[in-house]
């Protein structure tokens, strides 16, 4: 079976250039990019990734004294391609701030406190079903280091491989009826309205276990007319 690769879909995938973000220049090439063919190496694999990294376990909230600050939250997954089967298999990074929106890494400016017991990133495998489930407390919003007071509303970063290499998405999920949203720079980049509402979770009312947590549902789709928007 012959394999194409669409187009980039300007409209439900974030602008390349985000005014007022800094970084996005460095990410996107000045000069057109030369289109070639996909050959084997693209199209296939990869192969057993889940045998090559270690997986982190899709718990990073902790437990008893040990547990994170913050809102508790249950967060279930699903994976499809781009005809709406399951992604079974695929290996899921997952990195966030924590819940006073401070990130572990050298780079943040120390504007929050940090968790000793929130390292924020966790490494899982899709089940059969397409699905993974994450059990972490809420990040935080946290204020963009441009000095014109834009704040990031609280999210969670993705990074997902499919069955093959072009199948890779970057994207981020946000949360239902956070007002920083309707301001976010990254999230609005995008300019149709429904790939942007595609990148923001379900609130799903309690009715069994875990009850001391919020639960939220998610999908993510890789690829296709209905592929889940990238994001930085």
């Amino acid at each position: 079976m012959k394999t194409t690769i669409q187009p980039r879909d300007e409209r439900t995938q974030p602008s390349r250039i985000i005014e007022g973000y800094p970084q996005t220049p460095l990410r996107n090439p000045k000069q057109p990019l030369v289109k070639r063919a996909p050959t084997l190496s693209e199209l296939t694999g990869p192969v057993e990734v889940a045998k090559r990294v270690k997986l982190l376990g899709g718990d990073i909230a902790g437990h008893g004294d040990k547990q994170a600050i913050g809102q508790l939250i249950h967060l279930k997954v699903r994976v499809l391609d781009e005809d709406g089967a399951p992604v079974g298999g695929a290996v899921v990074e997952v990195w966030q701030a924590n819940g006073a929106g401070r990130y572990i890494h050298p780079n943040d400016d120390e504007h929050a406190p940090a968790d000793v017991n929130f390292y924020g990133a966790a490494r899982v495998v899709t089940d059969e079903s397409g699905a993974f489930q994450l059990r972490t407390v809420k990040p935080g919003a946290y204020p963009v280091p441009t000095r014109d007071g834009w704040w990031r509303p609280p999210h969670i970063h993705f990074s997902l491989f499919g069955k093959v290499w072009l199948s890779r998405l970057v994207t981020q999920m946000y949360f239902p009826g956070e007002p920083l949203n309707a301001q976010d720079r990254i999230l609005n980049a995008v300019p149709d309205a429904a790939a942007r509402e595609s990148l923001v979770a379900r609130y799903v009312p309690p009715a069994a276990d875990p009850y001391n947590a919020l639960v939220f549902e998610h999908q993510i789709v890789l690829r296709g007319r209905a592929a889940t928007p990238e994001q930085p």
